[in-house]
Protein backbone atom coordinates (compact mmCIF):
# COMPACT_ATOMS: atom_id res chain seq x y z
CA UNK A 1 0.00 0.00 0.00
CA UNK A 2 1.21 3.33 -1.34
CA UNK A 3 1.33 6.21 1.43
CA UNK A 4 1.47 9.97 1.10
CA UNK A 5 1.99 12.57 3.71
CA UNK A 6 -1.74 13.16 3.81
CA UNK A 7 -2.64 9.66 5.27
CA UNK A 8 -1.18 10.79 8.70
CA UNK A 9 -1.08 14.93 9.45
CA UNK A 10 0.42 14.47 12.90
CA UNK A 11 3.61 12.74 11.25
CA UNK A 12 6.91 14.20 10.13
CA UNK A 13 6.97 14.51 6.42
CA UNK A 14 10.07 11.64 4.98
CA UNK A 15 10.28 14.49 2.67
CA UNK A 16 11.13 17.00 5.98
CA UNK A 17 13.12 14.32 7.60
CA UNK A 18 16.17 13.98 4.73
CA UNK A 19 15.93 18.07 4.20
CA UNK A 20 16.76 18.67 7.99
CA UNK A 21 19.29 15.44 8.41
CA UNK A 22 20.58 15.55 5.33
CA UNK A 23 21.44 19.84 5.92
CA UNK A 24 23.01 19.21 9.09
CA UNK A 25 25.21 16.34 7.25
CA UNK A 26 26.13 18.21 4.44
CA UNK A 27 27.05 21.59 7.24
CA UNK A 28 29.26 18.90 9.08
CA UNK A 29 26.89 18.94 12.05
CA UNK A 30 26.23 15.39 12.22
CA UNK A 31 28.22 12.32 11.61
CA UNK A 32 26.82 10.28 8.48
CA UNK A 33 25.13 7.50 10.31
CA UNK A 34 23.86 9.90 12.77
CA UNK A 35 22.06 11.65 9.77
CA UNK A 36 21.13 8.52 7.98
CA UNK A 37 19.19 6.96 11.32
CA UNK A 38 17.53 9.51 11.79
CA UNK A 39 16.22 9.92 8.38
CA UNK A 40 15.03 6.30 8.68
CA UNK A 41 13.11 6.79 11.45
CA UNK A 42 10.24 4.31 11.98
CA UNK A 43 10.78 3.15 8.56
CA UNK A 44 12.21 -0.35 7.96
CA UNK A 45 14.60 0.28 5.29
CA UNK A 46 15.73 3.42 2.82
CA UNK A 47 16.94 3.09 -0.68
CA UNK A 48 18.26 5.76 -3.31
CA UNK A 49 18.60 5.00 -6.75
CA UNK A 50 18.81 6.76 -10.58
CA UNK A 51 21.11 9.10 -9.46
CA UNK A 52 23.92 10.36 -11.81
CA UNK A 53 26.29 7.63 -13.30
CA UNK A 54 23.97 4.35 -11.69
CA UNK A 55 23.09 1.98 -13.71
CA UNK A 56 19.81 0.90 -14.26
CA UNK A 57 17.96 -0.40 -10.91
CA UNK A 58 21.08 0.32 -9.36
CA UNK A 59 19.96 1.18 -5.12
CA UNK A 60 22.07 2.48 -2.46
CA UNK A 61 22.03 2.99 1.34
CA UNK A 62 21.67 6.80 2.25
CA UNK A 63 24.68 7.30 3.96
CA UNK A 64 26.71 6.21 0.50
CA UNK A 65 23.59 8.49 -1.37
CA UNK A 66 23.98 11.47 0.81
CA UNK A 67 28.11 11.00 0.39
CA UNK A 68 27.64 10.75 -3.66
CA UNK A 69 25.59 13.79 -4.04
CA UNK A 70 28.12 15.91 -1.95
CA UNK A 71 30.44 14.56 -4.31
CA UNK A 72 28.06 15.89 -6.88
CA UNK A 73 28.47 19.28 -5.34
CA UNK A 74 25.28 19.69 -3.22
CA UNK A 75 25.74 21.97 -0.75
CA UNK A 76 22.14 22.00 0.59
CA UNK A 77 18.79 20.36 0.33
CA UNK A 78 14.78 22.08 0.41
CA UNK A 79 11.45 20.58 1.31
CA UNK A 80 8.65 20.40 -1.17
CA UNK A 81 5.35 19.86 -0.12
CA UNK A 82 3.28 20.26 -3.45
CA UNK A 83 -0.89 19.21 -3.46
CA UNK A 84 -3.38 19.58 -7.02
CA UNK A 85 -3.07 23.33 -7.90
CA UNK A 86 0.34 24.11 -5.56
CA UNK A 87 3.44 23.29 -7.08
CA UNK A 88 4.75 24.45 -3.22
CA UNK A 89 8.51 24.12 -3.69
CA UNK A 90 9.13 22.62 -6.75
CA UNK A 91 10.55 24.23 -10.28
CA UNK A 92 9.68 21.51 -12.61
CA UNK A 93 9.76 19.92 -15.31
CA UNK A 94 6.48 18.65 -15.60
CA UNK A 95 6.94 14.82 -15.45
CA UNK A 96 9.33 15.74 -12.14
CA UNK A 97 6.49 18.09 -10.77
CA UNK A 98 4.28 15.27 -11.28
CA UNK A 99 5.69 12.38 -9.43
CA UNK A 100 6.01 14.90 -6.79
CA UNK A 101 2.30 15.97 -6.77
CA UNK A 102 1.73 12.03 -6.59
CA UNK A 103 3.96 11.93 -3.57
CA UNK A 104 2.65 14.84 -1.91
CA UNK A 105 6.75 15.75 -1.10
CA UNK A 106 9.91 15.53 -2.11
CA UNK A 107 13.69 17.42 -1.75
CA UNK A 108 15.33 19.39 -4.40
CA UNK A 109 19.08 19.45 -3.78
CA UNK A 110 20.89 23.06 -3.59
CA UNK A 111 24.13 23.18 -5.95
CA UNK A 112 23.23 20.79 -8.21
CA UNK A 113 19.70 20.05 -10.45
CA UNK A 114 18.70 17.22 -8.95
CA UNK A 115 15.60 16.52 -6.99
CA UNK A 116 14.35 13.06 -4.51
CA UNK A 117 10.83 11.42 -4.63
CA UNK A 118 9.90 8.91 -2.55
CA UNK A 119 8.13 5.91 -2.88
CA UNK A 120 6.52 4.29 0.17
CA UNK A 121 4.66 0.99 0.81
CA UNK A 122 3.30 0.63 3.83
CA UNK A 123 3.05 -2.99 5.03
CA UNK A 124 1.59 -4.50 7.85
CA UNK A 125 -1.72 -4.72 10.28
CA UNK A 126 -2.92 -1.86 11.53
CA UNK A 127 -1.11 -1.19 14.59
CA UNK A 128 2.37 -2.88 13.88
CA UNK A 129 3.08 -1.33 10.37
CA UNK A 130 6.11 -0.39 8.65
CA UNK A 131 7.78 1.03 5.73
CA UNK A 132 10.00 0.73 3.00
CA UNK A 133 11.10 3.70 0.87
CA UNK A 134 12.89 4.07 -2.11
CA UNK A 135 14.21 7.37 -3.39
CA UNK A 136 14.26 8.15 -7.36
CA UNK A 137 16.83 10.86 -8.21
CA UNK A 138 15.94 13.13 -11.29
CA UNK A 139 17.12 16.13 -12.72
CA UNK A 140 15.18 19.27 -12.21
CA UNK A 141 15.19 22.93 -13.25
CA UNK A 142 17.81 25.37 -11.70
CA UNK A 143 14.68 28.38 -10.98
CA UNK A 144 13.51 29.59 -7.83
CA UNK A 145 11.01 27.01 -6.26
CA UNK A 146 7.61 27.77 -6.46
CA UNK A 147 5.45 29.88 -3.42
CA UNK A 148 7.98 29.17 -0.82
CA UNK A 149 7.99 31.96 2.00
CA UNK A 150 10.95 33.25 3.48
CA UNK A 151 10.42 32.11 7.60
CA UNK A 152 9.34 36.24 8.46
CA UNK A 153 6.52 35.40 6.20
CA UNK A 154 5.69 32.15 7.81
CA UNK A 155 5.96 33.40 11.18
CA UNK A 156 3.59 36.14 10.58
CA UNK A 157 1.11 34.61 8.66
CA UNK A 158 0.85 31.60 10.80
CA UNK A 159 -0.04 33.80 13.47
CA UNK A 160 -3.02 34.85 11.87
CA UNK A 161 -3.52 31.30 11.00
CA UNK A 162 -3.21 29.99 14.37
CA UNK A 163 -5.91 32.49 15.16
CA UNK A 164 -8.19 31.23 13.02
CA UNK A 165 -7.86 27.53 13.30
CA UNK A 166 -8.93 28.42 16.40
CA UNK A 167 -12.20 30.17 16.00
CA UNK A 168 -12.79 27.70 13.10
CA UNK A 169 -12.99 24.84 15.57
CA UNK A 170 -15.85 26.90 17.56
CA UNK A 171 -17.72 27.37 14.35
CA UNK A 172 -17.67 24.02 13.55
CA UNK A 173 -18.63 22.53 17.26
CA UNK A 174 -15.46 19.87 16.86
CA UNK A 175 -15.45 20.17 20.32
CA UNK A 176 -18.75 19.21 20.41
CA UNK A 177 -18.92 16.79 18.02
CA UNK A 178 -17.94 13.59 20.67
CA UNK A 179 -14.92 12.06 22.29
CA UNK A 180 -13.07 11.09 19.53
CA UNK A 181 -12.44 14.42 18.68
CA UNK A 182 -11.17 15.17 21.85
CA UNK A 183 -9.04 12.53 22.09
CA UNK A 184 -7.36 13.48 18.72
CA UNK A 185 -6.51 16.87 19.97
CA UNK A 186 -5.71 16.07 23.71
CA UNK A 187 -2.96 13.33 21.74
CA UNK A 188 -1.52 15.55 19.80
CA UNK A 189 -1.01 18.02 22.89
CA UNK A 190 0.61 15.47 24.93
CA UNK A 191 3.01 14.68 22.13
CA UNK A 192 6.83 15.42 22.90
CA UNK A 193 8.17 18.25 19.81
CA UNK A 194 11.46 18.10 20.87
CA UNK A 195 13.44 16.46 18.20
CA UNK A 196 11.84 18.53 15.77
CA UNK A 197 14.59 19.36 12.85
CA UNK A 198 18.36 18.57 13.42
CA UNK A 199 21.37 20.21 14.90
CA UNK A 200 22.38 23.46 13.20
CA UNK A 201 18.52 25.19 12.83
CA UNK A 202 17.69 28.73 14.14
CA UNK A 203 15.27 28.38 16.95
CA UNK A 204 12.80 30.33 14.95
CA UNK A 205 12.57 27.51 12.53
CA UNK A 206 11.53 25.20 15.30
CA UNK A 207 9.41 27.53 16.93
CA UNK A 208 7.94 27.72 13.23
CA UNK A 209 7.46 24.38 12.56
CA UNK A 210 5.74 23.55 15.67
CA UNK A 211 3.42 26.63 15.37
CA UNK A 212 2.46 24.66 11.60
CA UNK A 213 2.36 21.55 12.68
CA UNK A 214 -0.36 22.73 15.85
CA UNK A 215 -2.48 24.26 12.40
CA UNK A 216 -2.34 20.88 10.70
CA UNK A 217 -3.48 18.96 13.71
CA UNK A 218 -6.46 21.42 14.18
CA UNK A 219 -7.38 20.88 10.83
CA UNK A 220 -7.18 17.43 10.68
CA UNK A 221 -9.65 17.39 13.68
CA UNK A 222 -11.74 20.04 12.36
CA UNK A 223 -11.98 18.77 8.54
CA UNK A 224 -14.58 15.80 9.92
CA UNK A 225 -12.69 13.32 10.17
CA UNK A 226 -12.89 13.27 13.89
CA UNK A 227 -16.03 15.12 13.84
CA UNK A 228 -20.08 14.67 13.68
CA UNK A 229 -21.56 12.98 10.61
CA UNK A 230 -22.10 16.03 8.17
CA UNK A 231 -24.21 15.95 5.01
CA UNK A 232 -21.61 16.30 1.55
CA UNK A 233 -22.10 20.19 1.18
CA UNK A 234 -21.63 20.61 4.55
CA UNK A 235 -18.04 18.65 4.10
CA UNK A 236 -17.42 20.69 0.46
CA UNK A 237 -18.52 23.78 2.76
CA UNK A 238 -16.29 22.93 5.69
CA UNK A 239 -13.11 21.76 2.99
CA UNK A 240 -13.54 25.30 1.28
CA UNK A 241 -13.30 27.26 4.23
CA UNK A 242 -10.03 24.97 5.90
CA UNK A 243 -7.90 24.90 1.82
CA UNK A 244 -6.59 28.81 2.53
CA UNK A 245 -5.32 27.81 6.35
CA UNK A 246 -3.84 24.17 4.91
CA UNK A 247 -1.95 26.25 2.35
CA UNK A 248 -0.65 28.80 5.19
CA UNK A 249 0.60 25.73 7.21
CA UNK A 250 2.23 23.73 4.36
CA UNK A 251 4.15 26.70 3.42
CA UNK A 252 5.53 27.21 6.78
CA UNK A 253 6.84 24.06 7.02
CA UNK A 254 8.62 24.20 3.97
CA UNK A 255 9.99 27.48 5.05
CA UNK A 256 11.27 25.77 8.45
CA UNK A 257 12.85 22.68 6.59
CA UNK A 258 14.50 25.12 4.59
CA UNK A 259 16.28 27.42 6.53
CA UNK A 260 19.29 26.03 7.11
CA UNK A 261 20.09 26.61 3.82
CA UNK A 262 17.76 29.51 2.78
CA UNK A 263 18.58 31.47 5.98
CA UNK A 264 22.41 30.92 5.25
CA UNK A 265 21.98 32.22 2.07
CA UNK A 266 20.59 35.46 3.20
CA UNK A 267 23.17 36.31 5.34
Amino acid sequence: MLATPADNPYEEPRSGRLTAWGNALLAGLVPPDDAAAAVLGADEIHRVTDLPGDEPGEQHGLTWALGRLRVLGVKGLRLALPSAGHPLGLTGPKAFNEQAMSAGEAVLAVGAPLGLVPEVEVYGPVGDRSATVLWRCSEVNDTPPADVPSLNEAERELADGLREATVMLTRLNVAGAGPEALRALDAYRRRGHSKLLAPGYPPRAVRVLESARQVSALLAIASGSHGAAVSASEMAARQSLLAPLRRTARRAQVAAYNALVDERDDR
